[in-house]
């Protein structure tokens, strides 16, 4: 739905309170004026991220992905402050089944911005597992240290911990070859 069609909701809803407050029906009319809160919230807060966000914290990534993918326009359905998060959302949903896909989502979230720093360590900590990932370990160890400063609760410091016992592994290339076939050449 798109997000100014709440607000025409909003307009129907006061009319209708108004009508039904001369009407001398004056408790309706207050019952029907409280619930226009409702679109007025879930025009800055989205129902659908509300309900990804229930679904994740119950651990169903399945579903929170479902309620995602009913958001085909996310910036005609959403407000401004919510484009963060619901890239956030998506590379949460999507790192499971392509870990490739994670770290454009990151970006764009804390590009978007997010406002609890909670958050904002977890999509660092995401693009320092990516660029670890990548072999790219001055970046990662700069993106360790901004979620380390960013995580002031120390809820991923296992996590940061890890990434920094990888930081100390040498690089395996992709390509290398077999140390036991070092000294074979072409025609040996």
């Amino acid at each position: 739905m798109n997000k100014y069609i709440k607000f025409v909701i909003v307009g129907v809803m006061v009319a209708l309170a108004v009508y039904l407050m001369f009407n001398r029906n004056i408790g309706w009319g207050i019952v029907v004026l409280l619930l226009t809160a409702s679109p007025i919230l879930l025009f800055f807060k989205n129902e659908y991220i509300l309900m990804a966000f229930w679904y994740l914290r119950k651990q169903n990534i399945e579903r929170a992905g479902e309620w995602l993918d009913r958001i085909k326009n996310y910036k005609s359905q959403l407000y401004k402050s919510q484009y963060g998060y619901y890239h956030y959302l998506m590379g949460l949903t999507h790192a499971q089944d392509s870990p490739a896909k994670l770290e454009p989502y990151m970006r764009k979230a804390l590009e978007y911005g997010l406002n609890m720093k909670h958050d904002r360590a977890l999509a660092t900590l995401n693009l320092a597992a990516a660029a670890l990932q990548k072999g790219k370990k001055q970046e990662a160890k700069m993106l360790i240290d901004e979620t380390k400063k960013l995580d002031t609760s120390d809820m991923l410091g296992d996590q940061i911990k890890m990434l920094r016992d990888q930081l100390k592994l040498p690089n395996m290339q992709k390509h290398m070859h077999n140390p036991y076939m070092r000294n074979r050449g072409k025609f040996h």
